[in-house]
């Protein structure tokens, strides 16, 4: 029972002595005990607004991937990785809080789960995960790891990116903090060959070994003004929830993996092996292993990071003629909604399509190609068609003649539609 005339803490009654000092206020006082129970319980009430903002936008893995078959045509074992990932790491934060009110709450602590894509170039791998952060309405912020150097160095440092975060959440810690980073040409760092040279690796090796702890979570003290000044102010972001997912080409892996699948006959004479086809690359990478990067050039406790491995396919000429015209945000249709901006029309036909697509694989750069391929036939078009009194709209072919080439064909308001167009009102684009 308390006493009467000794003095106690309000909250709990315990009376105030040289082991148990006491907070006094106007009308009350709050021992240590009482006031770390109170920060607990603050904590939960911003844990729970936090997480009531964004439970209405996590969808399950599979609305997920169907948001995703909207803007990305194929990929699906990369999608659903990436979908389950992403659900996982969201779920793991709405129902995980930093500071419990009870000690069995803690008893199970889930791991952050990074993710790690393998994949030609323009074969979607930014466009999946900038499509991620959109359904879900977190930040993101997009970096390349060929301008990232180590502390001190000409470039960007790790820091940088954690800026652009803060940036893309509007300066809103907490937002940042549970936000999406990819990083892309990871392979561009990795750990350059053995030689004599003793030129340190600032853009390798070192930003791998910088990027570690910002990866697995850190306490970040970031910059308000982006560059560190004496009197600057400065916020501290916990990248522990930060969900980093990093993406590169590595050329070269998948002859790291078929020697290892596969490995080299060295017999000669009657009983040597007669050397089969080339291994599809597809099927290569279903194999990809963590020693096959690590023997690529990244370092272990780098490839440690990211326990979920995911790869994309190459892109052939099927894939990349629904790329033009299947996603939501199909090239087709974006260069028919800039043509529709003058009132005009456009139109393609099935031999132009197909055309641009194998244009695309025969360059080796994936989707990306296909806008330089649309770009370099339309150029001539889109500059004088502003200036051309009555025409009301163009179409894209193909010659018959050899070498193949690329023709638009203008429409005016007095031809018909299916005559003949005089040799005058074509262009044709050599590529």
């Amino acid at each position: 029972m308390v006493k009467q005339d000794a003095i106690h803490c309000s909250f709990c009654g315990v009376e105030k002595s040289a082991q148990v000092p006491l907070i006094s206020g106007n009308e009350g006082r709050i021992c240590e005990a009482c006031v770390k129970l109170a920060h607990q319980v603050v904590t939960s009430w911003g844990h729970t607004q936090k997480t009531s903002a964004l439970t209405p936008q996590l969808r399950t893995p599979e609305a997920i991937k169907k948001h995703l078959d909207d803007y990305v045509i194929g990929q699906e074992q990369a999608k659903e990785t990436l979908a389950i990932a992403v659900y996982n790491h969201y779920l793991r934060l709405m129902n995980t809080r930093r500071e419990t009110l009870e000690e069995s709450d803690s008893n199970i602590e889930l791991d952050k789960s990074n993710v790690l894509m393998v994949g030609p170039s323009g074969t979607g791998k930014t466009l999946i995960v900038r499509s991620l952060a959109k359904i879900l309405g977190v930040p993101f912020v997009s970096a390349d790891a060929t301008s990232l150097t180590q502390a001190g160095y000409v470039g960007d440092d790790v820091d940088s990116i954690i800026h652009r975060l803060l940036d893309a959440a509007e300066g809103d810690v907490n937002q940042a903090q549970w936000g999406i980073v990819y990083i892309d040409e990871i392979d561009k760092i990795a750990r350059r060959g053995g030689g004599t040279t003793s030129v340190r690796d600032v853009s390798g090796e070192g930003v791998q070994q910088a990027l570690l702890k910002l990866v697995e979570g850190t306490e970040q003290k970031v910059s308000k003004s982006g560059r560190r000044r004496e009197n600057s102010e400065e916020v501290i972001v916990d990248t522990r929830n930060i969900l980093f997912i990093v993406g590169g080409a590595f050329p070269g892996l998948e002859e790291l993996i078929c020697n290892r699948v596969k490995p080299r006959d060295t017999s000669i004479g009657f009983h040597s092996r007669t050397e089969n086809a080339k291994p599809d690359v597809n099927e290569l990478l279903e194999n990809l292993l963590p020693d096959d990067l690590q023997g690529f050039g990244l370092i272990p406790e780098f490839i440690g990071r990211f326990p979920i491995t995911t790869f994309l396919q190459e892109l052939d000429v099927e894939a990349l003629l629904k790329i033009l015209t299947e996603p939501r945000n199909a090239l087709v249709k974006q260069f028919r909604q800039l043509f529709a901006y003058q009132g005009k029309t456009l139109e393609m036909t099935d031999d132009a399509l197909t055309f641009i697509a194998e244009e695309a694989v025969s360059r080796n750069t994936g989707a990306r190609g296909l806008r330089s391929v649309l770009e370099a036939a339309l150029h001539k078009t889109m500059f004088e068609m502003p200036s051309l009194q009555g025409l009301r709209g163009c179409v894209l072919d193909v010659t018959t003649e050899e070498p193949r080439a690329l023709v638009v064909r203008n429409l005016f308001d007095d031809l018909d539609a299916d005559a003949e167009v005089p040799p005058a009102l074509e262009s044709s684009a050599s590529l």
